[in-house]
């Protein structure tokens, strides 16, 4: 009785690794509604769409662009209120603040969001939710075709959790030290 308990046990085991390993932890349609919900409540504070307000954009790098602009601020997702980054990702090579400020929708490439989601979300990486937008709203997606969206290369060796593990302070934000005055 014990080595089949034992022998249950293990295949258990094995088959719940299999699954884990089968469904990466980003790109569920579940990411995508919560994506979606993201883009929203952006939209309502006027981040993103035609009436978005503009700051000056300041120098970038890959993988985000060449020339970019960083908001921070504050959401309600599903009952939720998490901190909001959302950057703006400017290019090509080589496209100055001026051209970028001149005309931003025909500069725009991405929209780079994180939102801390709920306690328990993702602890070990501050539970942030990733996401990739193109400048229409959708959701863009790596070259396997998954969406960018929740818990971004979560054990990768690159991807959005991988660099941001690299920032000052544990809280995954280079762009800032302390975010705490604009942020609740």
């Amino acid at each position: 009785m014990k080595k089949l308990l034992l022998g249950v046990a293990l295949v258990a085991g094995i088959g719940g690794a299999a699954v884990s390993q089968g469904m990466p932890p980003f790109g569920s349609d579940d990411d995508a509604a919560y994506a979606a919900a993201i883009w929203e409540a952006m939209s309502a504070q006027n981040l993103t769409g035609p009436n978005a307000i503009h700051v000056a954009p300041y120098e970038g790098t890959d993988p985000h662009g060449m020339m970019l602009e960083t908001f921070y601020s504050s959401a309600t997702i599903n009952g939720h209120t998490g901190d909001l980054i959302v950057k703006r990702n400017y290019g090509p090579a080589g496209v100055s603040a001026e051209e970028v400020m001149s005309n931003p929708d025909g500069h725009l490439g991405a929209i780079t969001v994180m939102f801390r989601r709920e306690a328990g979300y993702d602890p070990e990486d501050q539970n942030w939710f990733w996401v990739k937008f193109l400048p229409d709203g959708s959701i863009d997606k790596n070259p396997k075709g998954m969406m960018l969206a929740g818990q971004v290369a979560k054990g990768m060796d690159v991807g959005c959790i991988a660099c941001h593990s690299n920032a000052g302070g544990d809280d995954f934000v280079f762009t800032a030290d302390d975010t705490s005055a604009t942020m609740e």
